[in-house]
């Protein structure tokens, strides 16, 4: 896998550092700190019909287009923006190694954790993500993120040791999922008419972040969220569920529609990098974690990006004569300074980037 450190990554901001959440859960106190007090989730409306659930893609199916596979995914990437994949091809033992791993490092005391911190101006390493300012308000869960692909950039030293399998398997994982990405994002340049080796060349040797997040429960589950309601500002992000908990939520209609895993499949959701290149014909859509009052919640997101030479813009071949560009063009390293230096909120990413007609 190679041991060097990075040496041409720049530093581009990351997050400021706050409580360590499962620490602060294991004290078992009644009294949350006010930061991570959400009142606004009491006027929240929640799906209860459970007969409103995303679209299963068979992959299997939509690699040879049987029985109208990619009109499927079309309309999934399309009309959602979330879909449950099955028949991806990734062995259940990976996927099961991975899941027991991350749960096992969690488990580790947090002294050992804390080893693998996120360095100033990092967004690698164990810790929270998108902490910008003394005030705003917390996420209720910690999280390891780091970023396998590609190999030439990898911080090693941020990868646990412990348990001693997880770095093994994290790049065997990290492998596998890229895989997918690729061939996913090969149909989705089919079903919009442009050429898929172009689309996929710029994800080729993109990169690709992992995020392993540790939700503790929480005695008032329903004043607290785990993940703040966003988009998420990448390409294609793979999903996988680590423990039986759930509390992925997606918002359809103004409203939150509970996500239910289905038994081997990955969750997969287009990204903002994705509306802006097919200028809008497929959305990013807005999600968010919640948190359980008596268990933990583990879940593992595989966030895939093009390269640092691609510029995130509209596609040329998608702009013609009669279609103007919904979005802006800005280089890939101005793109990752918005996303670092801002808060997750909404979908207001796209709001940097829409043109204003």
């Amino acid at each position: 896998m190679g041991s060097e450190e990075s040496i041409t990554r720049k530093e581009i901001g990351g997050s400021l550092p706050v409580a360590n959440v499962q620490a602060l859960a294991s004290n078992n106190s009644r009294d949350i700190p006010i930061r991570y007090l959400r009142p606004e989730l009491q006027s929240e409306e929640v799906l209860v019909d459970e007969s409103l659930q995303i679209p299963t893609i068979d992959m299997r199916k939509l690699m040879v287009d049987e029985d109208g596979e990619m009109e499927k995914f079309h309309f999934a990437c399309k009309d959602w923006g979330f879909f449950q994949l099955f028949n991806h091809g990734v062995e259940d033992k990976v996927i099961e190694k991975m899941k027991m791993d991350v749960q096992e490092f969690f488990k580790l005391p947090l002294k050992e954790k804390n080893s693998y911190a996120q360095p100033p101006n990092d967004i690698e390493g164990y810790g929270q993500a998108f902490v910008v300012s003394e005030d705003q308000k917390l996420d209720w869960g910690d999280m390891l993120f780091l970023l396998p692909q590609p190999l030439s950039q990898r911080k090693m030293s941020l990868w646990p040791v412990k348990p001693t399998s997880f770095r093994a398997t994290l790049e065997k994982y990290s492998s596998e999922l890229h895989k997918i990405s690729i061939n996913l994002l090969k149909s989705m340049a089919k079903n919009l008419d442009i050429d898929p080796e172009k689309l996929a060349r710029m994800f080729e040797d993109g990169k690709q972040g992992v995020r392993m997040n540790y939700y503790p429960p929480c005695v008032h589950a329903d004043k607290v969220m785990g993940i703040t309601p966003h988009s998420d500002a990448t390409g294609l992000t793979i999903l996988v569920q680590v423990n039986e908990v759930q509390g992925l939520q997606i918002k359809k209609n103004g409203k939150w529609v509970p996500i239910r895993p289905v038994p081997g499949a990955f969750i997969v959701n287009i990204g903002d990098i994705i509306e802006i290149m097919s200028n809008g014909e497929y959305k990013s859509i807005e999600h968010r974690a919640v948190v359980n009052p008596e268990n933990e919640r583990l879940s593992m997101a595989a966030f895939h990006s093009p390269n640092d030479e691609t510029m995130i813009g509209p596609l040329p071949d998608l702009i013609k004569e009669n279609s103007a560009a919904n979005y802006k063009t800005i280089n890939s390293e101005e793109f990752v300074r918005i996303i670092i230096t801002n808060k997750l909120d909404g979908k207001s990413l796209l709001g940097h980037m829409k043109f204003a007609y």
